[in-house]
């Protein structure tokens, strides 16, 4: 069964980037010139997505605003003959179809997931999560998930290696047998583990390729001490039924928008990429680096 559905969950509060985030969804913050929800949309468009279900929550009205034709700003620019502009425009709101389920309350990442078991049906499925971008244009990393699902065919957790004082930041899998140079089988899955108790090196960091089955253990799951229904419990209890579950060491420059730093980072790289941002900000950058080092003199 091809891969043509995904799962965007983008109800979470943003709270690590208050106050930015008070008034607005932290997937609408810009990235030099886009919301940083425009760019997972791209990537899993590129990758041969079609059908697109975005979780949203309370005041997230703007997703769905951004994505939506736009009558007045469609017309001012045609009338102003501004075509870049214009194609632009009309890009976002025709490049996938996209649909919308609210999650009335926050009761964690696996609720936000089975909100979308009507649009999924049994279909194998992609989910991205809202603050994760990963920049990887020649081969999208939802790509290479749909890829290596095709090979395997079976449920996957995207992962990357990282170093051991962050460890305690992530969900580690624990990788029993290799399939291929970075393909693995797991037996489990470790949320946030002390250094010393993780059982590898590999991260989940916002990427799944999951089959219909993960909506039976969600639904029959364990909820969690705040009322949650997390996914990785979903998982675990997939393994547990012996359903094999394989990890992804997958290729491409992971941002972490949901943060600060990440964000700043973002919007920096991302504009060195960028041809009309380019030239001047490598011009900004070399001025102020230069004057910082004069500083430390």
């Amino acid at each position: 069964m091809k891969v043509k559905k995904a799962v965007i969950p983008a109800a979470g509060f943003g709270t690590r980037i208050l106050p930015a985030t008070k008034a607005q969804p932290k997937e609408m913050l810009v990235i030099v010139d886009k919301p940083s929800l425009q760019y997972i949309v791209e990537e899993l468009v590129d990758s041969g997505i079609e059908d697109i279900i975005i979780i949203t929550g309370r005041n997230k009205n703007s997703i769905e605003d951004h994505f939506d034709y736009s009558y007045e700003i469609e017309e001012t620019l045609k009338n102003e003959k501004k075509k870049e502009l214009l194609e632009k425009i009309q890009h976002i709101s025709s490049m996938a179809n996209i649909f919308y389920v609210r999650q009335n309350h926050p009761l964690g990442l696996g609720h936000a997931i089975l909100k979308a078991k009507p649009f999924i049906g049994d279909e194998p499925f992609v989910v991205a999560l809202g603050d994760d971008i990963v920049h990887n244009p020649e081969y999208p990393v939802a790509k290479q998930l749909i890829d290596v699902y095709n090979k395997y065919g079976v449920s996957i957790v995207g992962c990357q290696e990282v170093s051991k004082k962050d460890v305690s930041k992530y969900g580690i899998v624990k990788p029993i047998k290799s399939l291929d140079e970075n393909t693995n089988i797991i037996e489990d899955f470790i949320e946030k583990p002390a250094i010393e108790d993780a059982p590898s090196l590999f991260a989940c960091l916002g990427r799944y390729l999951l089959n219909g089955k993960i909506f039976k253990y969600l639904e029959n799951g364990k909820i969690g001490k705040d009322g949650e229904i997390q996914l990785t419990d979903a998982i675990l209890d997939m393994l547990k039924d012996g359903e094999q579950v394989i990890s992804y060491n997958f290729m491409g420059k992971r941002y972490d928008i949901g943060n600060k730093i990440g964000l700043l980072k973002a919007n920096i790289e991302f504009g060195l990429i960028n041809k009309e941002t380019r030239e001047n900000l490598k011009e900004y950058l070399r001025e102020e680096l230069q004057n910082f080092l004069k500083n430390l003199k």
